[in-house]
């Protein structure tokens, strides 16, 4: 379960969007956090990594490391 609060405008659109289509607000809300939510896992995971490398509690690979860890050398 959960509970949201909206904006009265982004509220209003959701329910025209609603009434217009047939289908619930819920419907709506999931699609949207199901579409959104990897890209703000990822944004979030990459704040935390940039975090780390500033404060010096992590390093970086560099690119042929990588390349060569994974096969993928030229």
């Amino acid at each position: 379960m959960l509970a949201l609060r909206l904006p009265p405008e982004i509220e209003t659109r959701l329910d025209e969007l609603a009434k217009k289509t047939g289908r619930s607000k819920s419907f709506y809300a999931r699609e949207a956090i199901l579409a959104h939510l990897d890209d703000i896992e990822d944004v979030y995971l990459a704040e935390r990594r940039l975090e780390d490398l500033r404060s010096g509690k992590s390093d970086t690979v560099p690119l042929s490391d990588l390349m060569k860890q994974y096969g993928l050398e030229d």
